[in-house]
């Protein structure tokens, strides 16, 4: 097939304003499948195209970004994480990768605030009583009894733009805020949140009712969360994660859930997703936890939003200039 300047092939279906906008602007093919593309049909839709416009779930290795056609110049993500992505193969080839930073930071706070809310108080059980029974008993002194968000400690591991909008709506509710990230924080931004930073993470675990977890996947984060640390946690505390699911030692979670070391969890994110740990589905079933299908991000803006930062990419690139979202190796 003739390379063709401005040909674009995005590997899933993208929200329908995103994809009206791109047809006006580039000629793009599109998968309007709403499921991941098989390796095959990815390579050969790719053929000719100039940009590859990828999602998280797109799982490109050393060995499938060395088979790409070599009219692919721009693999430019629909999303943050490049976790998917062997940058360093993709660097090899001269392909140069841009994401969606920042996009989705206020979406994924919503979520991590209304999980750290939702385990406590038993929001979800409460929610399914009255669905499962079709009625309900009234109110009672002793019914669905939680626990207070207000006076906790709260401890967020990466103090970045998600980790701070979490900060700012946890403030808001009465949390006292705790900290440890790669590097401490300006005074002013501290002083703003009345946030205390910690330099060990294993000290501040145990100084915390609550943690939430919002760091990029790499080999130092990767299980940062193991039975150890877990265990450092105050008697009752509970976790929270929707940023990677590599970052918590999901069986060592289960157990001390079981045990009662651990309240409980809100997990938006799954180490064997899109399947789910069967000790997971108890534990909800159970009430121990929370579960949400990896939807932190998902709302209509912030989607329209990431798509705009894709096109801006794409079109930078295509008129000879650097993308603004390119992502430069470590």
């Amino acid at each position: 097939m003739t390379e063709t300047p401005g040909r674009i092939f995005v590997t899933r279906r993208l929200p329908e304003p995103v994809q009206e906008r791109m047809t006006q602007l580039f000629e793009v093919r599109f998968s309007n499948a709403d499921l991941p593309l098989p390796v095959p049909d990815m390579i050969s839709g790719a053929e000719g195209a100039r940009v590859l416009v990828s999602t998280i779930t797109d799982r490109l290795d050393e060995a499938v970004i060395n088979a790409l056609p070599g009219s692919v110049k721009l693999i430019a993500q629909f999303g943050n994480g490049i976790d998917n992505i062997d940058f360093g193969a993709a660097s090899a080839r001269g392909i140069i990768v841009t994401n969606t930073p920042s996009v989705m930071s206020e979406d994924t706070a919503d979520m991590a605030m209304a999980l750290l809310m939702a385990v406590p108080r038993r929001l979800t059980e409460g929610a399914n009583l009255i669905v499962e029974r079709g009625e309900w008993a009234g109110w009672a002194p002793t019914g669905m009894l939680g626990r207070r968000l207000g006076g906790k400690a709260l401890g967020i591991v990466g103090l970045g733009r998600i980790g701070t909008a979490v900060a700012r709506r946890a403030k808001a509710f009465g949390l006292t805020l705790h900290y440890f990230s790669r590097s401490r924080r300006p005074q002013p931004l501290e002083e703003e949140l009345g946030a205390i930073y910690w330099d060990d993470l294993d000290a501040m675990l145990g100084a915390v009712d609550m943690v939430s977890l919002h760091l990029p996947l790499n080999q130092g984060t990767r299980l940062l969360l193991n039975e150890e640390r877990l265990r450092k946690l105050r008697p009752g505390a509970c976790v929270v994660n929707v940023s990677r699911k590599e970052l918590v030692d999901e069986r060592a979670l289960v157990a001390l859930i079981d045990e009662g070391h651990l309240s409980g969890a809100g997990l938006d994110v799954f180490t064997y997703d899109p399947q789910i740990n069967p000790d997971l589905l108890r534990l909800a079933r159970d009430n121990k936890v929370v579960l949400t299908p990896h939807m932190a991000s998902s709302t209509i803006e912030g989607r329209i939003e990431m798509g705009e930062v894709v096109i801006v990419n794409i079109k930078l690139f295509l008129d000879g200039h650097q993308p603004p979202q390119r992502v430069l190796p470590v």
